[in-house]
């Protein structure tokens, strides 16, 4: 007799755990990060967020070469948030500047957060410089 109540609740709860599961985000893509061992050791050192900003850099250049920093390094010479990480992409130059800049690692955490969503490259730039914009002008 107890058996006849358990499998009605048992079918609602895994029902009910099927439709929760609908609801919830979408799968996220996988990101490519280059390896950590052939980042150096300023970066390997650095708090996790900035060497995966650095790992992502590296590994996805044209994620980030469009994209425009607002943290002023314009005055550097940086032309776009990839300039924060390398000084030469082709050849995995290092640029340090990111090591301590939060608005460039923030502005790359964005973009590595909206590429794992699958949005299109203009809609993570026009995000970028929406948000960003109140910083200052961009390098771009």
């Amino acid at each position: 007799m107890k058996l006849n109540y358990r499998l009605p609740l048992f079918a609602t709860l895994m029902l009910l755990a099927v439709l929760i599961s609908a609801c919830g985000p979408s799968a996220s893509r996988a990101l490519s990060l280059a390896p950590l061992s052939t980042m150096p050791a300023t970066v390997q050192g650095a708090p996790q967020r900035v060497r995966e900003a650095y790992q992502f850099a590296v590994a996805n250049p044209d994620a980030l070469k469009n994209v425009p920093c607002y943290c002023g390094c314009g005055a550097m010479g940086h032309k776009s948030n990839l300039d924060c990480y390398l000084k030469d992409a082709s050849a995995a130059v290092f640029d340090e500047h990111a090591l301590g800049c939060s608005i460039c690692v923030d502005i790359t955490g964005d973009v590595m957060r909206m590429t794992r969503e699958g949005r299109a490259p203009p809609d993570i730039r026009a995000t970028v410089m929406a948000t960003y914009a109140r910083f200052g002008p961009p390098n771009q």
